[in-house]
C-alpha cells in the first residue's frame, strides 16, 4: 500500500520500505538522529528526492494539501488554532475510545493539560480519515492507561481502514507491542538498519 523508494534525507542513507495495509513501522534512535526529519518528508512538509506512493498514487501526483489529506502528520506538539476544542473537529469522532465524553467538546484548550492535548489530538488525526498516520511519540505525556487505549484505537484504525503507521518512540516496550515485523533503527551516524523482528 506505502511504498518509498530512495528517498534522500540530509544525514541519512537513502531509505527504502513498503508497508502493507493494517502495517505499522516502529522507528526508534537517539534525539537529533532524523526520526522526524523522516516523517516530515513523507508528509511533503520538506523537500525530498525519491518517490513515495499510496496504491500507485504517489506524492510527486497530487498537492501539498490533497496529499496531506491521505497522509497525516501527528507531531509530538500537538497544534490548536482556536480557544476551544470543537472547531478543531469537522466530523464526529469516538471520544469514549480515549476516556472523553460529549462536554469535551465545550472545553476551552487552555483547561486542557498535555495529556488531554495529546489523546483529542490522536482523536482529530483519526476522524480525518487518512490512509498513513505518522506518529511522532503519540503517547508521550500519557500514564500507562491511556497509553494502552491508544495504541489500541490505532491498531483498531489501521486493521479496520486498510491504513498503515509509521509510529516513531524512544520506548521500545512500546514498539514491540505495535510494530509489525520490522522497523528502522536510526544510528547516531545517521545510518538506517532494516532488523527483522522487534527486539529490545
Amino acid at each position: 500500500m506505502l511504498k518509498v523508494r530512495d528517498i534522500k534525507i540530509p544525514g541519512l542513507a537513502p531509505i527504502s520500505f513498503e508497508l502493507a495495509a493494517g502495517e505499522c513501522l516502529g522507528v526508534s534512535g537517539e534525539s537529533g538522529c532524523g526520526k522526524t526529519r523522516l516523517l516530515r518528508a513523507l508528509a511533503d512538509m520538506d523537500e525530498i528526492e525519491g518517490s513515495v506512493c499510496i496504491d500507485e498514487v504517489c506524492k510527486t501526483d497530487l498537492s501539498g494539501a490533497e496529499w496531506r489529506k491521505q497522509v497525516a502528520l501527528l507531531p509530538a506538539e500537538s497544534q490548536w488554532w482556536f480557544d476551544s476544542v470543537a472547531p478543531h473537529f469537522a466530523s464526529e469522532t469516538n471520544l469514549a475510545a480515549l476516556g472523553f465524553d460529549d462536554e469535551v467538546m465545550h472545553w476551552q484548550l487552555s483547561r486542557c493539560s498535555s495529556g488531554e492535548k495529546q489523546r483529542l489530538a490522536v482523536l482529530r488525526l483519526l476522524a480525518n480519515r487518512p490512509k498513513v498516520l505518522l506518529l511522532d511519540e503519540p503517547t508521550a505525556n500519557l500514564d500507562p492507561e491511556n497509553t494502552g487505549k491508544v495504541e489500541a484505537l490505532i491498531a483498531e484504525y489501521l486493521a479496520g481502514n486498510r491504513a498503515v503507521a509509521i509510529w516513531v518512540s524512544h520506548n521500545r516496550a512500546q514498539l514491540e507491542r505495535v510494530a509489525s515485523e520490522r522497523y528502522f533503527d536510526f544510528s547516531r551516524a545517521g545510518m538506517v538498519k532494516i532488523k527483522q523482528g522487534v527486539s529490545s
